[in-house]
């Protein structure tokens, strides 16, 4: 399960919004009227206040623009849950979150209440230069076959000791950003996409309404009036494609799914002439009334052409067909298979024209082999060529480890154990793979477990376990690799929060977790022999906005969840306790530390005072002497986030 953002809140929403059907089994309330206490007690206090499973909490929620919610319960992944609910309700909610929301007194270590969402101001450029690729640019999540490696950095190895912040920048729900020149760009849960200047963090143009998660991918196009055109993926399950020029939008493509809990969450991938969209789902969390037909959502994995936006094939990775099943306590038909959701974005592999996608688990008990699985998909016609499962019966939604299980769950539970990282395809040195070597497609899980597959049949080559595995990593976000080694961070989130609160018998878990070994790991791609190791060291935060004060009790929570980057000489990687570091590619030696929330930032968009938090998601994005990362991101983990996140730009002595 990876639930970021709207989703997560949404899913938690599910869980409130239906929660007095659950107990009682009966159809939906009728509408409540505002005022918005009285719709948020009815509805949502059972599960928010105080926060059950992985729903956010009533401080939380109010860090939220009031028109996320909205949006939410309008048209996102919460709408089917949200029926009886008029607009009048939905608007009275969201706007009691927002009054609710209150500073207050932050502690060291993460006892401070979320802070309401700040308003900044949209400083633009004076003047906005034509794009020009400089050799040293980061135009996409993963850049070349996954590899988040940047050969051209700008910057040296030694250079990297004296990183400091040149310019901080407010938003909500912040995205990974894309670098091509001087220019910037990023999206966030607000619904503004910017295009702001690399250098200096002022915004060349900004576009409203674009609801979206996804790292823009910037490509050199004829489609774009400027010839640069940048395409991201939207809550409505829509793709959108903007000339990154100008903001101006070039077409935007239908709706690419029906079910109304879908998704994207992975980046779309530009290869050729298309562009291969990930879908994905909430329906993990909104199968938890029982009135609710669990589960008809499927992964599946959509081209798009270019120029216009037409769907050319959509391919759905689980091979069963969706059929009834049976009723559950409450009469409700479930059906299924269902899940296998592609959270991450696709990998593309030109010389065998395939497209490789992770998939996440299922949620239902009815077998499939599409679910945590790595499957291979001809680009040209959308055929699966090979799929190769690795963990079978992951059956899945949320509320299933509590003492009081949902009508819908699954039987037997699955651990939860998606794959959340994309494919890395790698060529081996020669004599590591055979004569003049070979490649060999790289995945990371949430079990903890990383894998050598063959790229022409999917077999398992190795597998390798680096952490205990949880619901929340393992491996979760993703995995780097340089020409040498393959670089794996472990989260293992849940293990983390077991071991602090057991013995104050506070643990939300049932069952004791399996040891936690949160670290950096670098591994021969070829074996998956481990190299070294480097433990993410215990160390002190200051979570000024923290979503896990109920939940860890402030602990500082030192999961290394980010997916890493590599340049020559240097692997950035950072932690849920809000610590950004380099580290040896050759020893796994700590060359640079800065934790992110020991200092609050003047930003440029005129937010004084704006805190740091938890570093998690996808990532540095390192270009052109620059290497920028998102803090406070808010995610599934519940640790370290803020209302608001900072996008961090270093550079040399902050030049």
């Amino acid at each position: 399960m990876r639930f970021t953002t709207i989703l997560a809140a949404a899913a938690g929403l599910a869980c409130a919004l239906t929660l007095p059907i659950a107990a009682h089994a009966q159809a939906p309330a009728p509408p409540i009227a505002a005022p918005g206490e009285a719709v948020f007690n009815a509805r949502c206090k059972a599960c928010h206040e105080p926060a059950i499973e992985r729903a956010p909490d009533r401080a939380t929620l109010a860090t939220m623009p009031a028109g996320a919610i909205v949006e939410a319960l309008t048209n996102g992944v919460m709408k089917s849950m949200a029926a009886g609910l008029s607009e009048a309700d939905r608007q009275a909610v969201a706007a009691y979150l927002a009054a609710a929301a209150a500073p207050a007194p932050v502690a060291q270590g993460g006892r401070g209440r979320p802070q309401p969402p700040l308003v900044g101001v949209d400083l633009k450029c004076q003047v906005n230069p034509p794009i020009k690729p400089s050799g040293s640019d980061w135009t996409s999540v993963g850049l070349e076959t996954s590899h988040r490696y940047q050969a051209h950095p700008g910057l040296t190895a030694v250079d990297v000791a004296k990183l400091k912040v040149k310019w901080a920048f407010t938003m909500t729900g912040g995205s990974m950003p894309t670098v091509i020149g001087d220019w910037l760009f990023i999206t966030n849960r607000s619904g503004k996409f910017y295009a702001l200047d690399a250098a200096t963090g002022c915004v060349r143009w900004v576009v409203e309404g674009a609801v979206s998660r996804t790292t823009p991918m910037i490509v050199k196009s004829a489609i774009a009036p400027s010839g640069w055109a940048t395409f991201i993926g939207e809550r409505n399950r829509t793709v959108r494609a903007l000339d990154a020029q100008t903001g101006k939008d070039i077409w935007r493509s239908a709706v690419l799914d029906a079910n109304a809990v879908a998704g994207v969450t992975g980046s779309p991938l530009v290869a050729g002439d298309r562009i291969f969209v990930p879908l994905t789902s909430g329906e993990e969390g909104a199968a938890i009334p029982p009135t609710y037909p669990c589960c008809s959502f499927q992964g599946a994995l959509v081209a798009l052409d270019l120029a216009t936006g037409k769907t050319l094939w959509k391919t759905v990775v689980l091979p069963e067909p969706l059929r009834p099943t049976h009723k559950n306590a409450v009469g409700t038909m479930l059906q299924g298979p269902a899940g296998g959701a592609i959270w991450s974005a696709p990998t593309y592999d030109a010389g065998r024209g395939l497209v490789y996608v992770a998939t996440g688990d299922s949620y239902t008990d009815v077998d499939t082999k599409g679910a945590d699985a790595i499957v291979a998909i001809e680009a040209a016609t959308g055929k699966i060529r090979w799929s190769n499962q690795v963990t079978e019966r992951d059956n899945f939604i949320v509320g299933c480890t509590d003492a009081v299980k949902p009508a819908n769950c699954p039987s037997p539970d699955g651990p939860d154990y998606d794959f959340g990282a994309s494919p890395i395809l790698f060529k081996l040195a020669p004599g590591k793979g055979g004569k003049g070597g070979r490649d060999i497609l790289l995945a990371g899980q949430k079990s903890g477990v990383a894998y050598g597959m063959d790229p022409d049949t999917g077999a398992t080559l190795w597998s390798t376990k680096v952490g205990g595995g949880s619901a929340l990593g393992g491996i979760e976000w993703g995995m780097a690799a340089d020409a040498k080694r393959l670089y794996v961070a472990n989260a293992d989130t849940i293990n983390l929060i077991d071991e602090y609160l057991r013995p104050l018998g506070k643990s939300p878990m049932a069952v004791k977790q399996p040891p936690a070994t949160p670290g950096l790991y670098a591994l021969d791609p070829a074996t998956g022999k481990v190299l070294w190791r480097a433990p993410a060291p215990i160390a002190s935060c200051h979570y000024a906005g923290d979503r896990s004060r109920d939940r860890t009790g402030g602990a500082c929570i030192r999961a290394q969840s980010q997916a890493p980057s590599v340049m020559p000489g240097a692997v950035f990687s950072g932690t849920l306790d809000g610590w950004f570091r380099a580290y040896d590619p050759a020893s796994g030696k700590v060359l640079w530390a800065d934790s992110t929330t020991s200092r609050t930032y003047d930003t440029v968009n005129r937010v004084k005072g704006q805190p740091g938090g938890s570093l998690d998601g996808l990532g540095a994005a390192i270009a052109g002497g620059r290497v920028f990362v998102m803090s406070g991101f808010n995610g599934a983990a519940n640790t370290g986030g803020n209302g608001n996140n900072v996008l961090l730009a270093y550079s040399v002595d902050g030049k």
